[in-house]
């Protein structure tokens, strides 16, 4: 719906999904809404996944008799509702670092197909000359920093609307020479003193706290993962001290197992042998009777989780307001002078809580566009705020 009352305010109905995975979002805007998608991912083998799911979809339709692609139906009943044309799936991956004309790098790893044409480029800016819709729907780490850096140095990009995820992720100054880090964006927040988050501050800013707070409430042995998730990792450093922050997978259903069995799933995850490591030691017994301090010092971290996603959701919007009432400056704290409230009127922008967080715990999106957003944003949700759009500024363009 938010994507849809974009694309009638700005007049663009060429969008652009990057980070599309196997292309639900995209399929979903191309055939239910009729838009022109072209579907930008990473992977090209969820790019193939993608081409075969629009492929099941429109035989399902043909057998309704359903117009393809704008066709004339081959049996006489009326076309559902999904009588649309399918998106265009690019394997790419997105530069954060070039110029809007260079939007794409080879996807990794690669597909079948050979490398696509850029869709951001064109006479007049965008493929065709027409001005695009960007979006990413729960885009990973700095891919959603990057989409905003595009849309803030590309004139093809009429508007963007990013979900993020995965903060953990994101890179941090300081960096490589030349390398853009993914948190902080703007000059305002990299020139506060102690504005570094920490890998785990962030890791704890995507965990699902209203599902969290329901397992409190029903002392469900959900809860047990957790605890069986530090003593695993306390053995796993015992064993091999340079594992700090071990990738261990989610062991599926871990709260029906037993230690011993959780830990033989695990260990083999991080290269270690269950057989070398005691499993059921007095020690490993006395760490798991300490579930309760493991479960209240996971709730502590909680509570400051939705604080970090703030801080970093608000430094976005901060940057969007920067470069759009400084344009023509550098990139980060380096190149514009940090401002001073009030900030300079940039882009119209909003954060607009659009999901229950109950459904999708990332429900923050972040909306940028080059034009006022009330049409867009008035009347998402009667019932509660549709977001905290800012009030345009003099020079907003």
């Amino acid at each position: 719906q938010l994507l849809q009352r974009l694309s009638q305010a700005t007049g663009c109905e060429r969008v652009v999904d990057v980070g599309a995975g196997q292309g639900h979002l995209s399929r979903f805007l191309a055939f239910g809404l009729g838009l022109s998608v072209t579907a930008v991912e990473g992977d090209g083998r969820l790019a193939g996944t993608a081409r075969r799911f629009d492929r099941e979809l429109l035989r399902e339709l043909e057998k309704t008799g359903a117009p393809r692609n704008g066709g004339p139906p081959r049996r006489r009943r009326p076309p559902p509702p999904l009588a649309r044309r399918g998106p265009r799936h690019v394997a790419g991956r997105l530069d954060p670092g070039a110029t809007w004309g260079e939007f794409l790098l080879p996807a990794d790893p690669p597909g079948p197909d050979p490398v696509a044409r850029n869709p951001l480029w064109g006479p007049g800016g965008a493929e065709g000359g027409e001005r695009v819709l960007v979006t990413g729907l729960h885009a990973c780490g700095d891919l959603s920093p990057a989409l905003l850096r595009h849309f803030a140095r590309s004139p093809a990009v009429a508007a963007v609307a990013s979900v993020a995820c995965c903060h953990m992720k994101l890179s941090t100054t300081p960096r490589p020479l030349g390398a853009l880090p993914g948190y902080p964006l703007s000059s305002w927040v990299a020139a506060l003193p102690g504005h570094q988050l920490s890998y785990r501050a962030r890791e704890a800013a995507c965990h699902a706290l209203e599902e969290y707070a329901g397992r409190l409430g029903e002392e469900s042995a959900c809860l047990r993962a957790h605890c069986y998730r530090a003593v695993l990792e306390t053995l796993i450093r015992a064993a091999d001290p340079g594992k700090k922050r071990p990738g261990v997978q989610t062991v599926k259903k871990a709260h029906a197992l037993s230690f011993p069995q959780y830990a033989r799933l695990g260990l083999p995850r991080v290269g270690l042998d269950p057989a070398a490591v005691p499993l059921d030691s007095d020690a490993v017994g006395a760490m798991l009777e300490q579930q309760h301090k493991v479960v209240a010092f996971f709730s502590l971290a909680l509570l400051l989780a939705p604080v970090v996603e703030t801080l970093i959701l608000l430094d976005r919007l901060l940057y969007l307001r920067e470069r759009g009432g400084c344009r023509g400056g550098g990139e980060g704290a380096a190149g514009l002078p940090v401002p001073t409230l009030p900030l300079p009127a940039g882009f119209h922008c909003a954060l607009v809580p659009l999901f229950d967080p109950r459904f999708s715990p990332r429900n923050l999106v972040l909306v940028a566009a080059r034009s006022p957003l009330g049409a867009a944003l008035s009347g998402l949700d009667e019932d509660e705020d549709a977001g905290a759009a800012e009030p345009p500024g003099e020079g907003q363009s």
